[in-house]
């Protein structure tokens, strides 16, 4: 039988805190997110595309936004190109197979993107392989990259034309953190279009 007093129960409030903590580091971020918003809006209005890629809770949140953009955010507004390169399974199977896990992203980048198109890649560690060969056929290939990564400095936050990095010490608070970016992303995004209720 196991003694209840000795069983250790998982703090939400120090979770949160580490949140809390990791937002208030951020605020100083707010003009870049405006601006990604601005050339974003600029881009896809002028019939260009977002790719988003990533691993994990990552590729959940890359996926949450090109939803965002296909879909809608708040405000009722036309639809955006925007794909996730994970989605798309048997394409993805097929690459792995034939050409290795790294060229898993960035195959499908040199497939899909087109020079003045926007590539957002998200890695906690700012070190998965697979993302960063994506970041790179971006470059290759004149996308605008833009890293959503952890603590900097990481070779993605480098790699990329600019890049928001989350001061946190877990993946998890790095996650949420990404999941508050990308929200503040489409609500910007859509303030730049001049998206109405």
């Amino acid at each position: 039988m196991t003694d209840e007093s000795t069983v250790q129960t998982p703090d939400a409030a120090s979770h949160w805190r580490r949140l809390g903590t990791a937002m208030e580091r951020l605020e100083d971020q707010a003009p870049r997110v405006a601006r990604w918003a601005a050339h974003l809006a600029e881009v896809l209005s002028g019939g260009g595309r977002l790719l988003t890629c990533g691993n994990g809770g990552s590729a959940a949140e890359a996926q949450h936004l090109s939803g965002e953009l296909v879909g809608r955010f708040r405000l009722d507004r036309p639809p955006f190109s925007a794909i996730a390169l994970h989605a798309d399974t048997s394409a993805a199977t097929a690459i792995l197979n034939d050409y290795g896990e790294h060229e898993y992203f960035a195959r499908q980048v040199r497939a899909h993107g087109r020079p003045g198109d926007v590539l957002i890649a998200l890695s906690t560690s700012g070190t998965s392989q697979n993302v960063i060969q994506a970041a790179k056929a971006g470059l290759q290939e004149g996308l605008t990259v833009w890293g959503l990564t952890g603590p900097a400095p990481n070779p993605l936050a480098t790699l990329a034309d600019d890049a928001i990095s989350v001061d946190a010490d877990t993946t998890a608070t790095v996650q949420e953190a990404h999941l508050a970016i990308v929200h503040a992303l489409c609500e910007a995004f859509d303030a730049a279009i001049g998206a109405r209720p």
